[in-house]
């Protein structure tokens, strides 16, 4: 009787610790996100989503073919800009000048966003900051070398992005951690506190005093903000009506993992679910 009491004991004991260790690694991801950020847990639809995006940014080598094919292209647009640039210079030209976005266009941040797959997490502003601050982002391939290029022929670089001013020490200190050219204070025109995110006016100060040469982004508004708040429809339309300046003075970077495109495909729509926005992206989809 007493071994058989014993074998229950045992097996009840058992049956809780299986309950308690449960419970506790269910309760893993919610812990983490407590302890690193108020951002909001993924459901597992939208991690796998961004899975794949991340993934193929940085694992395959196509990425990092297109990458490279992009900012060659880029310097043989230069070239033949910088030809027509100096055979006007009798009319006194401007200074030429490229503008470039940072983020996904020189500055490689798959790790911060591998980081939100990993934790389960969606984007955090506070821990987005913190990643920028920490200057750790990698280069894009291609890009140093191009930007380098063209500050060798006498180009005066300028880095527009929408990183905002508490981020702006941490970008420079990254960008010259990785050998770009000129990231100074006058140069990394961040996004200033209460301004949209259009770009459009920075873009318009430096035009003031360069001969703007080329833009190069991952997204269509780094190149004007006719491509902003539309649909998918209207920006596919707008680019058929500017699609003589990609390739030429427009030179777009390969993203996959954010960006105008899916906020477009989301009918612009703020403060959606993470189940609403995989909704979105499989009405999205166009089967036989």
């Amino acid at each position: 009787m007493n071994s058989i009491y014993e074998s229950r004991r045992a097996f009840r004991s058992f049956v809780v610790n299986i309950v308690f260790c449960t419970v506790l690694i269910a309760n893993v991801p919610f812990a983490i996100a407590q302890t690193t950020s108020p951002a909001v847990t993924q459901t597992a639809g939208a991690s796998e989503y961004l899975t794949g995006a991340v993934s193929w940014t940085q694992s395959s080598a196509e990425y990092r073919a297109l990458a490279y094919q992009t900012f060659t292209l880029a310097r043989l647009r230069l070239d033949q800009e910088l030809r027509s640039h100096r055979a006007k210079r009798g009319a006194r030209l401007r200074r030429p000048a490229v503008i470039v976005d940072v983020d996904e266009t020189v500055l490689d941040n798959t790790r911060y966003e591998a980081e939100l797959v990993l934790r389960g997490l969606s984007f955090d502003p506070a821990m987005w900051s913190a990643w920028c601050q920490r200057a750790e982002a990698g280069a894009v391939p291609g890009a140093v070398d191009f930007l380098n290029y063209a500050t060798g022929r006498g180009v005066h670089v300028f880095y527009i992005t929408n990183r905002r001013r508490p981020e702006k020490a941490g970008t420079i200190a990254n960008l010259q951690e990785l050998g770009f050219p000129d990231p100074t204070e006058e140069n990394v025109m961040v996004r200033e506190e209460g301004a949209t995110s259009s770009k459009e006016s920075r873009r318009q100060r430096v035009a003031l005093r360069f001969n703007v040469l080329l833009l190069l982004g991952d997204v269509l508004s780094d190149f004007n903000d006719h491509f902003s708040s539309k649909s998918t429809a209207e920006r596919a339309a707008q680019v058929e009506r500017e699609r003589a300046e990609f390739g030429t003075r427009f030179i777009v970077v390969p993203d996959p993992m954010y960006g105008d495109w899916e906020n477009a495909i989301f009918e612009n729509k703020p403060n959606l679910t993470e189940e609403q926005k995989r909704a979105y992206r499989r009405a999205a989809l166009k089967g036989f």
